[in-house]
């Protein structure tokens, strides 16, 4: 096995499950990690697995997580010579990564000026075309109602309002006429301003009850870039993620390949190294079109890893130590299939949260099954934070297999003293229309929460 020779000590900016699989990666290759944590984490597993543990404020996130000032104080007393992000907090946040290059210290994943600008979806689109890789019909920012209005009536309703620095399905609207658009465009914009700090929104064509299927890639400083298989990810709820899959049982191999292709030529394109994801919506017809990229591990990143026999985190790792990928995309190979159910501390009929006091836990195991999480008896889950606790995820020789085993995983999970999704997922493996691997996007909204765009 590998293991890191220029980087020694890594401060692990995140919390929950992510950190504690970082700490496992960075034990594995040979080095030494520091947590850091709120007042509102100071029993969390991550801050007890790490080799060193440092306080960086109260619980709130600006005043822990995103305390950059924080962050870097930690960073200096506890002489790390680079940081892991995680997903989420300041992973993509591209003033942090360029203090920290100031700072010589490794940002570890892709350099500032390609967090800057794969995190602006208007030019992360530009670059996506200017690469050769299918874009959604749609426009630049657009400066006024007027300019809206026109490029709605050039592409057609419906059409989907977008922020421009936007991600995690918030700033989006879908305008089924001028009318709507004429409403919708104010509240897009005051929407993108308040979680993105920045209100431009441009308009894309809205595609009616598409797949969600994003490709996950690994690129090194040497110029070598490969595909890792693709996952499924259209069971949503308002645009966030539930549960994911790999392969995605709808698109064809020829699709996969041409979209795995274009996610290399696209991360190419922009400069991109370290682990990310270029994500595609896909029609009916199995035509793609570029979305985003994500230039972070992402929370589903699990399924690819038991299909693929490659371990993302340790290779993020490796490639920010400067190392370079010592296999080529014919080696990788698809094994099997991998099922993720993301469990979360929220009512399983609302999705409203539900932190609280675990009471008692039993984890599932067994062949195929893996569980990446934080949580143990006793542990209180905080009001703070995002409300994922836990990510069962579940391997077989064939879907068939995963799903069988996914329904005794979660079966076998037992936890007192909070609700969570575990039955929401039980139910989605019953449903014939998930079975039937043609499900889009729209199916937990509409069938689930009766939301219609």
């Amino acid at each position: 096995m590998k293991k890191l020779d220029n980087i020694k000590r890594v401060l692990i900016a995140n919390r929950g499950e992510i950190a504690i699989r970082a700490i496992r990666a960075i034990r594995e290759l040979g080095g030494e990690s520091i947590a850091v944590y709120s007042e509102a984490d100071r029993d969390s597993m991550h801050v007890r697995l790490a080799d060193y543990s440092i306080c960086i404020g109260k619980a709130p996130s600006d005043k822990s997580y995103l305390n950059i000032p924080s962050i870097l104080s930690a960073i200096e007393i506890s002489y790390a010579d680079a940081v892991y992000p995680g997903y989420g907090f300041l992973a993509e946040n591209a003033n942090f990564a360029a203090i920290l290059e100031k700072s010589n210290i490794k940002f570890i994943g892709p350099r500032s000026e390609t967090i800057r600008l794969t995190g602006d979806k208007a030019e992360a689109r530009k670059a996506a075309e200017e690469a050769g890789v299918p874009i959604i019909p749609g426009s630049p920012p657009v400066e006024t109602l007027k300019d809206a209005l026109e490029i709605a009536d050039r592409i057609g309703y419906p059409v989907l309002l977008k922020a421009a620095a936007g991600g995690g399905g918030r700033g989006m609207r879908v305008a089924h006429s001028p009318q709507e658009l004429s409403r919708l465009l104010p509240v897009a914009q005051r929407e993108a301003e308040a979680n993105f700090g920045d209100s431009r929104v441009y308009i894309e064509k809205f595609i009616v009850n598409p797949k969600h299927i994003e490709i996950q890639i690994l690129a090194d400083e040497h110029g070598n870039v490969v595909y890792i298989g693709d996952r499924e990810c259209s069971i949503q709820r308002r645009h966030q993620k539930l549960l994911e899959e790999s392969p995605s049982p709808f698109i064809t191999d020829d699709v996969r390949k041409k979209m795995g292709e274009a996610a290399v030529r696209f991360a190419k394109h922009v400069g991109f190294t370290g682990a990310g994801t270029v994500e595609f919506i896909v029609d009916e017809d199995m035509n793609f079109y570029f979305i985003e990229m994500n230039g972070r591990i992402q929370v589903e990143h699990p399924v690819s890893e038991m299909t693929s026999n490659i371990d993302l985190v340790a290779w993020q790792l490796l490639i920010a130590d400067g190392k370079e990928i010592d296999f080529k995309q014919k080696e990788i190979k698809n094994n099997g299939h991998a099922i993720e159910f993301r469990i979360n501390a929220e009512d399983p009929e609302t999705f409203t949260p539900n932190p609280g006091k675990i009471e008692d836990l039993y984890l599932p195991g067994g062949y195929g099954v893996r569980v990446d999480t934080h949580i143990y008896k006793g542990y209180t889950v905080p009001p703070y934070y995002d409300s994922l606790i836990a990510k069962v995820i579940v391997h077989g020789k064939d879907r068939e297999e995963a799903v069988i085993r996914g329904k005794r995983a979660l079966t076998e999970f037992f936890i007192k003293g909070i609700k969570t999704t575990k039955d929401f997922h039980l139910k989605i493996l019953e449903d014939e229309e998930f079975l039937s691997g043609k499900y889009t996007t729209s199916l937990v909204d509409k069938k689930y929460l009766g939301i219609k765009e």
